[in-house]
């Protein structure tokens, strides 16, 4: 029990005192999670709301497919992501592996059917009479757009808070295709398995509650724009 105790001091001096590998590591992990959140929503959005609208012949294996990649297991993901970007890969010229833009592809790819189901799902839960009805009105395809947008924004943002928890909090793919490199491409959860295993367990500890209160707070705000949904 001393030991936990002692543990959780350390690690809560490290938070406060700002200790600059505890800081390094945070900073990279968010810079990362955030930029492939951002460019699953560059594709995933457009993507979820065109697939929402249009029907075509195998919809229904395509959503079939696409909620399957919903559960897909980071570490499969990383070793498909390995081969590609690997020396003996397509792209191995490319020095990709071990690198930030590694992990980027790979943390894109992760979260690119989460964004494009959730997205979606935002814009089939959409009133079908308000939309016919501003159709019918003669809005032009790009206010017929801003109207989707409008009207399905939370469930938009919810999708994209929903992807970036899913990718500051994975381990395998930042494990398999950044290398776990100190100062460079080493993350929060990657850090964790590290370094515990090494003995440093309030270093360790810290992290993790970093990553705890990052999970409480997306959860806090899917909650909040859940509700501005439902009103």
């Amino acid at each position: 029990m001393e030991y936990i105790i002692s543990g959780l001091q350390s690690a809560l001096m490290l938070i406060i005192n700002l200790d600059p590998e505890v800081t390094k590591v945070v900073t990279t992990s968010l810079k990362l999670s955030l930029t492939s959140t951002l460019l699953a929503a560059l594709f995933g959005t457009p993507l979820g709301i065109l697939f929402s609208k249009i029907d075509f012949k195998g919809k229904f294996v395509f959503n079939t497919v696409l909620n399957t990649l919903l559960s897909l297991p980071t570490v499969v993901l990383g070793l498909f992501v390995y081969s590609i970007i690997s020396r003996r890969g397509l792209l191995g010229e490319w020095g990709l592996l071990f690198t930030m833009k590694g992990i980027i592809i790979g943390q894109v790819l992760l979260i690119l059917p989460i964004v494009m189901a959730l997205v979606r799902n935002a814009i089939h839960d959409i009133d079908e009479k308000m939309y016919k009805t501003a159709i019918s009105m003669g809005a032009t395809g790009t206010q017929q757009f801003r109207l989707l947008l409008s009207e399905a924004r939370y469930g938009i943002i919810g999708a994209l808070i929903t992807g970036f928890g899913r990718v500051i909090g994975e381990v395998g793919i930042s494990m398999m295709l950044g290398g776990n490199i100190k100062g460079y491409t080493r993350t929060i959860t990657t850090a964790i398995a590290m370094e515990t295993n090494k003995g440093r367990f309030s270093f360790g500890l810290a992290l993790g509650i970093i990553l705890l209160f990052i999970a409480f707070l997306i959860n806090f705000i899917i909650y909040f724009y859940q509700i501005g949904e439902s009103r």
